[in-house]
């Protein structure tokens, strides 16, 4: 089995093999033994012997005590590694999106301007389509940094209307 393991701000890769132990690709010289009626483990690392202990707090985290030294350490398998970065690759990019027109209509009412901050759910563009008015709303926190519409123009299904984009990346540009 492959594990990340992270103590602090260092990510190792630990493989335990029946043949033995690698960290980082380079093998140990590692044994570890139970020490009867105590969770304390004899850990035998490069010919020097340490008393260990681990409590798992969390499904990935736990608290080991080795020489008197508490240390958190996150223990990720890599099979769940890769499952949670092909999720974050597929979900692609968080943050505003653009707003676009979801059907053929016209723009009734254009209510930001250039360099406005949006909250998420807050109306920006009203257009009527089939003699209804729909209020277009920003989808995640953002800066209006460019409008492509004005109010009384006819607009064709995915036209976009607003561009949004995070707040940090346009102070100096809007």
């Amino acid at each position: 089995m492959i594990y990340h393991v992270t103590i602090g701000d260092t990510t190792r890769i630990v493989e335990v093999r029946r043949d033995g132990v690698t960290l980082d690709g380079t093998p140990l010289d590692v044994d570890i033994e139970k020490i009867s009626g105590v969770p304390v483990r004899s850990l035998l690392l490069g010919g020097r012997s340490h008393r260990v202990s681990a409590r798992r707090v969390a499904s990935e985290e736990w608290e080991v005590h080795i020489e008197g030294r508490r240390v958190s350490v996150s223990v990720v398998e890599e099979r769940t590694k890769a499952i949670r970065e092909t999720i974050v690759a597929k979900s692609g990019p968080s943050g505003p999106s653009p707003i676009v027109a979801p059907m053929p209509g016209m723009v009734m009412r254009v209510d930001v301007a250039e360099g406005d901050i949006v909250e998420a759910g807050q109306g920006v563009v009203i257009m009527e389509a089939m003699k209804m008015e729909n209020e277009l709303t920003a989808e995640a926190q953002g800066v209006v940094s460019k409008i492509h519409i004005e109010e009384g123009q006819a607009v064709e299904k995915g036209k976009v209307l607003v561009d949004l984009v995070a707040q940090g990346l346009v102070e100096n540009d809007v």
